[in-house]
């Protein structure tokens, strides 16, 4: 059976899909992104719901169950992992992209309810869905790339993210690493069985 978003949510967050209600556009437009992360903002306020569409990847909205403020939000993607195996080639991990991943700095500023909202929502409601989703299709990992700012690379760190020995992680970058992420740290972790 497939995890129901419903299932997810509880007295203090629920979660939807960016694209489940009409609703969402004009919390979107509320969004504030902490330091140093103006592209997240950007990309909530200007890209997800056109990703939405041509089916590039799917952005889930946390909002606080009693205020509806939008709390924190996270896109994932279907990816991959290209693996160096010997000079002539390379083989792939199938595994989901954290594509986007930012609290609100709105929200974190008027609101106690959780002092760390980001490890709240990954793990009460990221590695579940990515998790679920590994139970009907072939997926050994979960990967990011993270903004090139030893505390942020910590934080994923403590989130059980880990960076790949030197040599390994310079051949994703030369080989899978979006343009758009040219400046980030791939990190990964086993998608494991819950």
């Amino acid at each position: 059976m497939t995890l129901d978003l419903r299932d997810l949510s509880n007295e203090d967050f629920c979660i939807e899909h960016l694209s489940g209600s009409k609703k969402h556009r004009r919390l979107i437009s509320t969004f504030s992104a902490p330091n140093n992360a103006i592209g997240l903002e950007i990309y909530l306020k200007k890209h997800a719901i056109r990703d939405e569409r041509r089916k590039e990847s799917r952005t889930y909205l946390v909002t606080d169950a009693v205020s509806g403020e939008l709390a924190c939000y996270f896109s994932l993607r279907a990816g991959l992992i290209a693996i160096r195996e010997d000079d002539e080639g390379f083989y792939t991990i199938p595994a989901v992209e954290l594509s986007n991943f930012a609290s609100s700095a709105i929200y974190r500023a008027s609101s106690a309810k959780i002092a760390k909202i980001g490890a709240y929502v990954f793990d009460r409601f990221v590695l579940p869905i990515v998790r679920d989703t590994a139970g009907w299709i072939g997926i050994r990992c979960l990967y990011v790339y993270a903004l090139p700012f030893e505390k942020l690379i910590a934080y994923y760190g403590k989130l059980g993210f880990s960076r790949l020995p030197e040599d390994a992680e310079r051949f994703v970058h030369e080989h899978m690493k979006p343009l758009y992420d040219r400046d980030c740290v791939f990190m990964y972790q086993d998608v494991g069985n819950g």
